[in-house]
């Protein structure tokens, strides 16, 4: 669990949740938003080629791709991740895991029965476990068990190294029922979460001891409770291997081993091709090349469709085989080389589309959704009102449709922060907030005090000495008002000299443009005899040229800003400090030309500098300028036509840090994050586009808070009133000054959603609980502090002849049914493969 500004050695007091993120706020007709109405919602079904176990084989191995080796096998400390809990899963008991539909559901091969047996004047919750059930060394699973991890997770003991304990601390006791299979748990408060407890369940072996608890469970773990048990850990193979549990009470499993072994998300294709792995999450490019193997499975050895080489047309084909074969010698050799590189990679991508075609992607959607995160601690942002205005500038639909709609999953924006759409209390609460409205979002920015203009007026506080201070003492003098209309009226004839001449030489240059256009032609014509690579390449950068204008403004906002002067072209002074311009953050510079002054003007016309006759603003104004050439040293450089109607206040533009990770396996989010730059472009505000490695993506920039907008995924959850709570808790400060956020990373809250919160938690009626939640979502949407976009799309590429294993969306996956089907069972492809 990911804290800020925590003092080292500060006891976590709430559960975490594993990432894949002050002040009153008035809230209008928020008791419409929370009726007391279920919303009938359905989710997507998983995917897991469901098969009954007659119809599975006995034997054999999978291989399961995981990110990388566990951190650790304490699923309760802070480095736990992703693979901790799929190990885990296959190992230890886990009393109420989540069905299809996202609700707990009593896991029989633990419990018989686990029920609130008093309500007053305490809650006290009765389990039987069932009888068979075991530790590995063959110890009985029982009241120790609880006791020793409860000890653990309480919060009382600093000694033990915990990230979890949300719920533990509400116990009062724990104690021996009618007989060891019977634990009886007391509360000293209420607490409706209280299937959340115990699962994963660890042997007090682990549990009992803060050295044990530590470190003994890192690394290994000895005494399970699983369809399998851990067999061995090697980190030079990268793999965790499992083996049939030889004292499962259960249905035994289906498979000898399971391996899950360590593939980066950009090997998977290839792990996939070549046998390695037999079950992987993956992206929408490697589903993409899974499915066009398929499709080719019937060609016949013809040549692929796709894939390196196949947009080599056939005159570009010839050209490169006459090169080749030539008389020039050099350009022969480089000819040929570029020829035998580009048959090895046809060989090997057809290699790879061959071991491709026996894998299935199964998709669903993932529990776990995808928001649009707003830093309300500082800035603009900071005000709830700015903050409304993003939110309601979004085409969350479109968004939806960007992730979703080619991957033919639902394409429905998600309404709640606190369930996913087939969950039991979903509801759309989205209508605090509002839907998309620009002229709204507009007006919500004007009512803050951001207007058209005021990136160039001068701040208020404006320092003795400036420019605009000393305008305005001049006008102080006789004669000023006159002076001021004399140039007006100048400004208002120099801008129509301009326009004039900006006509003219608009039309000159596309007469040279078009001039410009035939000689380019020309010299191509007479170049027909390059090879394949140089006309690929000529291709591409024809295309980049005519795409060029329209991807204006996405480029800008990569570009940064730059500072003219800083070039040393010619004529220019010695480069000088970076000067700050208001956080424009689009910015455009172009080459000094003879109607540099009319394009000076006009430039300057769309950033705002100038009035409505033309007039030049005052800090604007800067001597030793030359009319047509270069402007002095330090002066910011004009901004783009993008930047047209971007926002401001007291001389500072409305532009927001938009931080997004830069690897490969972030290209959706970054394209949703470009549509949602042109978004926010046409309400007025701004963005500067921060792209950074996925490694220091989180830790260095969303939980330090170095960011005004971010995306990044919260996973869904059963119990919305413990693990919701952290996530959306307001704010406090800590002893040193910084805010203690726990895993509010937008630093926007308040002490209306904690007491809900509270209050569910402690609410041991079902529906009650939810109602409450359903009144919390309401209230963290009107917030906009956080705002949910989509679910997101679960993609598992999976051996075809593999049943009970894929896309398992909310469901916790059987392990002991998972296996290849009974016509596989001799010489199956895992037994090829291996």
């Amino acid at each position: 669990m990911s804290h800020v500004g925590v003092p080292r050695g500060t006891v976590r007091k709430r559960r975490s949740l594993a990432l894949l993120t002050t002040g009153v706020l008035t809230i209008p007709v928020l008791a419409g938003c929370s009726s007391g109405s279920e919303e009938t919602s359905r989710g997507v079904p998983q995917d897991i080629a469901p098969a009954a176990r007659q119809a599975v084989s006995d034997g054999s191995t999978v291989n399961w791709a995981v990110d990388a080796l566990p951190a650790t096998f304490n699923a309760f400390q802070a480095d736990a991740d992703s693979a901790t809990t799929r190990i885990t899963g296959a190992l230890l008991p886990s009393l109420f895991p989540m069905d299809a539909s996202g609700q707990p559901k009593l896991n029989p091969d633990y419990l018989e029965s686990a029920k609130i047996i008093e309500r007053e004047p305490k809650q006290v919750v009765l389990y039987k476990l069932n009888q068979q059930a075991v530790w590995s060394d063959g110890r009985e699973i029982g009241a120790p068990d609880f006791v020793a991890q409860w000890r653990a997770l309480r919060g009382k003991d600093s000694a033990f190294w915990t990230a979890r304990n949300s719920g533990y601390e509400r116990i009062e006791k724990i104690e021996r029922g009618a007989d060891d299979l019977q634990v009886r748990v007391t509360f000293s408060k209420p607490y409706a979460d209280w299937r959340s407890l115990f699962s994963p369940l660890y042997p007090k072996e682990i549990t009992g001891s803060p050295d044990a608890f530590n470190d003994g469970a890192r690394t290994t773990l000895k005494n399970t409770a699983g369809p399998f048990v851990l067999r061995s850990v090697s980190k030079a193979k990268g793999t965790v291997t499992l083996a049939r549990n030889p004292r499962w009470w259960g249905d035994k499993a289906k498979l000898d081993t399971l391996v899950f072994r360590a593939v980066a998300a950009g090997d998977r294709t290839q792990a996939l091709a070549d046998g390695t792995v037999d079950v992987a999450d993956i992206d929408a490019s490697t589903a993409d090349r899974i499915a066009l193997a398929r499709r080719d499975r019937g060609n016949n050895g013809q040549p692929l469709a796709h894939g390196p080489g196949s947009e080599t047309t056939p005159a570009a084909a010839l050209r490169s085989w006459a090169l080749a074969h030539g008389s020039d010698e050099e350009a022969a050799e480089i000819a040929q080389a570029a020829r035998e590189k580009n048959r090895k990679a046809v060989v090997a991508y057809t290699a790879e589309q061959k071991g491709l075609r026996d894998f299935a992607v199964r998709k669903s959607l993932e529990p776990a959704y995808t928001q649009l995160a707003l830093n309300g601690e500082s800035g603009p942002l900071a005000d709830d009102r700015v903050r409304r205005a993003v939110a309601r500038a979004l085409d969350r639909e479109e968004l939806a449709r960007t992730v979703l709609g080619p991957l033919g999953l639902p394409a429905k924006p998600l309404g709640s922060h606190l369930a996913l759409a087939g969950q039991p209390g979903y509801k759309d609460g989205s209508g605090a907030l509002g839907d998309q409205n620009t002229k709204e979002a507009q007006a919500l920015l004007a009512d803050a005090g951001w207007t058209r203009g005021g990136a160039v007026q001068p701040p208020k506080d404006t320092k003795a000495g400036s420019e605009a201070e000393k305008k305005g003492a001049k006008g102080d003098a006789p004669g000023t008002e006159e002076d001021a209309e004399k140039e007006a009226a100048e400004g208002t004839k120099d801008d129509k000299e301009a326009k004039s001449e900006k006509t003219e030489n608009e039309k000159k240059a596309g007469q040279a443009g078009e001039e410009e256009k035939a000689g380019k032609k020309t010299e191509q014509d007479g170049e027909d005899s390059t090879t394949e690579d140089s006309t690929a390449e000529g291709e591409k950068a024809d295309r980049a040229s005519a795409d060029r204008a329209s991807e204006d403004s996405a480029a800008s906002r990569d570009e940064g800003l730059y500072i003219v002067g800083e070039d040393n072209k010619p004529g220019a002074h010695a480069p000088a400090q970076a000067v700050s311009t208001g956080g424009v953050s689009a910015v455009h510079v172009l080459a000094p030309a003879r109607t540099a002054a009319a394009q000076s003007a006009a430039l300057l016309r769309q950033a705002g500098a100038l009035g409505e006759d033309g007039a030049v603003a005052a800090q604007d104004k800067q001597p030793g300028g030359a009319a047509g050439a270069y402007a002095p040293v330090g002066t910011a450089a004009p901004a783009p036509a993008a930047a047209k109607g971007q926002l401001g206040k007291d001389g500072k533009a409305l532009t927001l840090r938009f931080v997004l990770p830069s690897g490969p396996g972030s290209q959706s989010l970054r394209s949703v994050g470009d549509k949602i730059a042109v978004m926010l472009e046409k309400i007025g505000i701004g963005t500067e586009i921060i792209k950074v490695p996925d490694e220091s993506y989180f830790k260095d920039h969303v939980a330090s808070g170095a960011y005004d907008l971010a995306l990044y995924s919260w996973p869904a959850t059963a119990y919305p009133a413990t693990d919701g709570r952290p996530i959306y808790a307001k704010p406090e400060p800590a002893t040193d000054g910084s805010l203690l956020v726990e895993q509010n990373y937008t630093r926007v809250g308040t002490d209306h959603i904690d007491q809900l919160f509270d209050q569910a938690a402690a609410e041991l009626d079902e529906k009650a609980a939810r109602e409450l939640m359903k009144q919390a979502d309401a209230r963290i949407w009107a917030a906009a502090g956080s705002i949910p976009l989509f679910q997101r799309p679960q993609l598992v590429a999976v051996d075809k002849k593999l049943a009970n294993v894929g896309a398992f969306g909310f469901a916790a996956p059987r392990y002991q049914d998972i296996g290849f089907k009974n016509r596989q069972a001799a010489g199956s492809p895992a037994d090829r493969k291996k």
